[in-house]
């Protein structure tokens, strides 16, 4: 099992080694540009580009919901069926934060969708991590 972040060419081969079930990435972002974050129609266009970069077949419709009675998690949360099982992502308003989850059976590579997260959102830091599901 693999568990941290990496190059895409070292999870990628450890992936094919170990042939997993599925590939999990979280990707947390720092400072987003606030006025993309609270912008529906960015974070659905977000979606399909993510879905064009890392060859994700979507299903059905990008649902994104503005909601949170807690401030400090108040903010449009979104999710994605894809044909290889789900995206799914927070923004948060007061701090301008991020987090999105890519869970897929079908590999994919983790570092290039974190780094369009990033360069998407305008984050000014971005960390992810990739786990290897059983």
């Amino acid at each position: 099992m693999f568990q941290g972040n990496g190059s895409d060419l070292e999870i990628m081969e450890l992936y094919r080694k170990e042939k997993p079930w599925g590939l999990s990435c979280s990707v947390d972002l720092r400072n987003c540009d606030s006025a993309i974050i609270r912008d529906a129609g960015e974070i659905r266009r977000f979606v399909r580009e993510l879905c064009v970069l890392i060859d994700m077949k979507r299903f059905g419709d990008t649902v994104v919901v503005d909601f949170g009675a807690d401030p400090r998690v108040a903010g449009f949360s979104m999710t994605q069926l894809i044909e290889t099982s789900l995206i799914s992502g927070h923004f948060a308003n007061t701090s301008n934060d991020a987090y999105i989850d890519i869970f897929s059976c079908k590999p994919y590579p983790p570092k290039t969708a974190a780094e369009f997260c990033r360069d998407f959102f305008k984050a000014g830091q971005y960390s992810f991590n990739v786990v290897f599901r059983e």
